[in-house]
Parts: C-alpha cells; sequence; structure tokens
C-alpha cells in the first residue's frame, strides 16, 4: 500500500513543481513585457540569416593561422591561469577544511576569501581589473586566475572534507606531524578528485576565455569581435567553428584522463 502512495506522491511533486515554473515564467514574460510569439516567429528568419551569411568560405580560410595563433595564446592563458590558481587554492581550502584546517579565525578568513572570490563573475573581474591593467594579456589572466581561485578553493575544500577523518586520527595519534598528515594521507586520498576539478576548470575558463578576450581586447576573443564588427561574418564563423573543434578536443583529452584518473 505504501509503494501507490509514494509515487503519487512524486507525481503531485512534480505537477507542483511544473505548475510553479509555469506561473513564474508568465510573472517574468509579464513584468518584462516579453513578446513570445513574436520571439518564436523570429527563429526562422534568424536561422535563415545564419545560413545564408554566417559560414566560411574561402577568402575567410587564408585568416586560419592568424585565427590558430590567438587561439593558442588564449588556450595557454588559460591552462596557466588554472594551474597557479590551482595550487593557490589548494593551500587556501587546507587550511579552510574541517578536516585539515586549524580552525579559528584563519580557516574563518580563508573561506570568507574563497567565498567572495568565487561570487564575483570573471566577466565582473575583467571590468575591474581593465581599469588597472588596461587592455592586455595580463587582464584576462588574472581575471581567469581570480575566477579559477574562487571556484576552485571551494571544490578543494568539499573535497578534502570527504577523506575520511579516521585515517587522519590515526596518524596524530602515532605523532605524525601536521605536514606528515597532509602530504602522506590526504592529498592522496583525494588528488584524483581535485585533479578532476582542475580539468574541468580548464574547460570552462578556455569557454570564458572567449568572452573576457571581447572586453579586454585580447586573444581569440577580440579577434572575433574585430571580424563581426567589421561585418565580416564569414572570419567570425570560422573563428566559431575552430573554437567548437578545440573545445571539443580538450573535453575530449580531459574525460579520457579522467577516466585513466578515477
Amino acid at each position: 500500500m505504501q509503494q501507490p502512495n509514494f509515487f503519487a506522491k512524486k507525481r503531485m511533486n512534480t505537477l507542483l513543481f511544473c505548475a510553479l515554473l509555469l506561473v513564474m515564467t508568465l510573472i517574468a514574460v509579464m513584468i518584462t513585457n516579453y513578446n513570445v510569439i513574436k520571439g518564436f516567429t523570429s527563429i526562422p528568419k534568424a536561422a535563415e540569416w545564419a545560413f545564408s551569411n554566417f559560414y566560411p568560405n574561402e577568402k575567410a580560410l587564408k585568416r586560419l593561422p592568424v585565427i590558430i595563433s590567438s587561439l593558442s595564446e588564449t588556450v595557454l592563458v588559460s591552462i596557466a591561469a588554472t594551474t597557479v590558481a590551482a595550487l593557490f587554492a589548494l593551500m587556501f581550502a587546507i587550511a579552510g577544511s574541517n578536516t585539515t584546517g586549524t580552525g579559528g579565525v584563519f580557516s574563518f578568513v580563508s573561506r570568507s576569501i574563497a567565498t567572495i572570490f568565487r561570487n564575483i563573475d570573471v566577466a565582473a573581474w575583467s571590468m575591474i581589473l581593465l581599469i588597472s591593467f588596461g587592455q592586455n594579456v595580463l587582464t584576462g589572466y588574472f581575471a581567469l586566475f581570480f575566477g579559477s581561485f574562487g571556484f576552485l578553493t571551494r571544490a578543494f575544500t568539499e573535497s578534502i572534507d570527504e577523506v575520511s577523518s579516521s585515517s587522519v586520527e590515526a596518524l596524530k595519534s602515532t605523532g605524525a606531524s601536521y605536514f606528515s598528515i597532509i602530504f602522506q594521507s590526504v592529498i592522496p586520498s583525494c588528488i584524483p578528485q581535485l585533479i578532476s576539478w582542475i580539468l574541468f576548470m580548464m574547460e570552462t575558463n578556455i569557454r570564458q576565455a572567449t568572452l573576457i578576450g571581447i572586453l579586454t581586447g585580447t586573444g581569440i576573443g577580440f579577434l572575433f569581435s574585430l571580424y563581426y564588427k567589421s561585418l565580416n561574418y564569414s572570419a567570425a564563423s570560422l573563428i566559431v567553428l575552430v573554437l567548437v573543434l578545440a573545445i571539443f578536443s580538450i573535453e575530449t583529452v580531459s574525460n579520457y584522463l579522467r577516466k585513466v584518473i578515477l
């Protein structure tokens, strides 16, 4: 008798959720004065324009070496920012974790700094840093670094907290030092998860670097903005195609590494 009641309750909760989602959508449409009919009817026109204008041609292919060079710069900056941010994030995660943290004010400060950095989007970091550093690669690097630092600190902290405290207590009882516990028990236990988070952050940063490049005037993002604003849609579409292929390749390699590690 309990099983039918369980499924009935589950269906009711699903219906309530769908009804709530529909009401919120209607309220949003009313507040923003969004024309739903016009929005859907404009899709065929947008698709027609894209197929007529947004495709690479022979002239655009001549710009491929320049596009590849800019893409390489973007990928390398993303990897560098993620790697350095991971090192700092690991130190802050160890200090702020319930398993390895020293507790007190230092742990609270570590978590608070990570929370602040995590809740500021990389686009906002780009605009903030643009005032100090101007339009150059360093601005994009620090924007990716700060965003990665906040996210990875939170992810690393949760991964370290999942480590069994029994092994930590066992090492403490033998008189092992704090750093011995960290490097001989905690990090080896959670290093597959840490590497997985780093790979995920690299993938994310390569995507975000395109937007940051538009804001900071560097990398593949700036090149896309330049071609698009000059109405060179063929070259802009080639950049999109190259980006999709690059991200797909990186995700394939990343997924393979995750399978090997995990």
